[in-house]
C-alpha cells in the first residue's frame, strides 16, 4: 500500500530527483521480510516513473554488505563507506547522509524531490527541514522497520513489500493476448504498458504520448521504437490500441494523443 499526501508533484511532468539509501535500516528490515534479498532494480524502476535521478548515494560500511555492492554499482549507486570500526558511533552513517542531503539541497537548487529510502525515525528532521526548503520527499522502506513517525512526515511513502507484491502480479499477470503477435512487437507493448502503468499509478491528470516516451526513456535509455518495427512512437501507440492494449484519444487543442486507459487485451 502505497501513503500520499495531496500535494501536486513539483517541476511539471518530469521532476529531478536525489535519492539516498540508508543500507543499514535495509538490512535490518529484511531480516524480518520474508524476502532476505533488496532488489535496488524495483526501487530504481519506480523512482524512474517520478522523473530523472541525478544524485544516487547509498550509505554503509560496505565490508558487512559486499553481497549487496555489485547491484547497486550496476545501477551507477554512489558507495559512501562508512567504516563502524573506525568511526565507531552506531548512528556515523545516518549523520552523514542528512549532511549531504542538506548540502545537496542548498547547492544544487534545480533538484526538486529527495527519495530517501529508510524506514528510520531518525530521518524524520531531515525530512521536515527539506520540506520547509520547498522539496518533495519520498520515503521507501520495508514495512516492519518503517516508524510511522517517518512514514507521516514524508509527502508520499512506499513500502517496499508492495514493490514485490506488484511486481509478483505482473510475473502471473497473462501476457498480451492478442492473435499471433510477433515477440519484438510484444516485447515493445509490454514497454509501453510499464510505462503507462507507472504514469497511472502517479495520478497524473493527464497521460500525454510524450510523457509515456520521457517515462520509457528514463528506465530503458537505449529504447527505440524503429527496432520494433516502428516509425514513430505516435506509430507505436497507434498500433497497441488496434491490438486492444491500451485506450487513447486525441486532444484537440494540440492534436497530441492522450493515454486514456489500459485494454482489456494486456489484462
Amino acid at each position: 500500500m502505497e501513503k500520499t499526501h495531496d500535494r501536486s508533484l513539483p517541476g511539471g511532468p518530469e521532476s529531478r530527483i536525489a535519492l539516498f539509501i540508508d543500507y543499514d535500516n535495509l538490512a535490518l528490515g529484511l531480516k524480518q521480510s520474508p524476502d532476505k534479498n533488496f532488489n535496488i532494480a524495483l526501487v530504481m524502476d519506480r523512482v524512474l516513473e517520478k522523473g530523472r535521478v541525478l544524485v544516487k548515494r547509498a550509505y554503509a560500511d560496505w565490508s558487512r554488505y559486499r553481497a549487496g555492492k555489485l547491484e547497486l554499482h550496476e545501477s551507477a549507486i554512489e558507495l559512501i563507506d562508512i567504516p563502524k570500526k573506525r568511526i565507531g558511533g552506531k548512528n556515523s552513517a545516518d549523520i552523514r547522509m542528512v549532511v549531504d542531503a542538506m548540502e545537496v539541497s542548498f547547492t544544487k537548487d534545480h533538484l526538486d524531490t529527495f527519495v530517501l529510502v529508510t524506514g528510520d525515525s531518525d530521518f524524520s528532521p531531515l525530512v521536515s527541514k527539506l520540506r520547509e526548503s520547498d522539496k518533495r520527499v519520498v520515503g521507501i522502506g520495508i514495512k516492519a522497520a518503517s516508524s510511522t513517525l517517518l512514514v507521516d512526515n514524508c509527502d508520499e511513502f512506499i513500502y517496499y513489500d508492495d514493490l514485490l507484491r506488484q511486481e509478483a502480479e505482473v510475473r502471473k499477470a497473462a501476457p498480451v493476448k492478442k492473435r499471433n503477435l510477433p515477440p519484438i512487437k510484444m516485447e515493445a507493448f509490454d514497454i509501453l504498458l510499464a510505462a503507462v502503468r507507472g504514469l497511472f499509478r502517479e495520478n497524473r491528470d493527464v497521460v500525454w504520448a510524450s510523457m509515456v516516451k520521457q517515462t520509457i526513456k528514463r528506465k530503458k535509455p537505449t529504447f527505440d521504437e524503429s527496432y520494433h518495427g516502428y516509425k514513430s512512437f505516435s506509430e507505436l501507440l497507434l498500433d497497441a490500441e488496434k491490438e486492444g492494449v491500451l485506450k487513447l484519444r486525441k486532444d484537440e487543442r494540440s492534436g497530441s494523443l492522450v493515454i486514456t486507459e489500459i485494454g482489456q487485451a494486456s489484462t
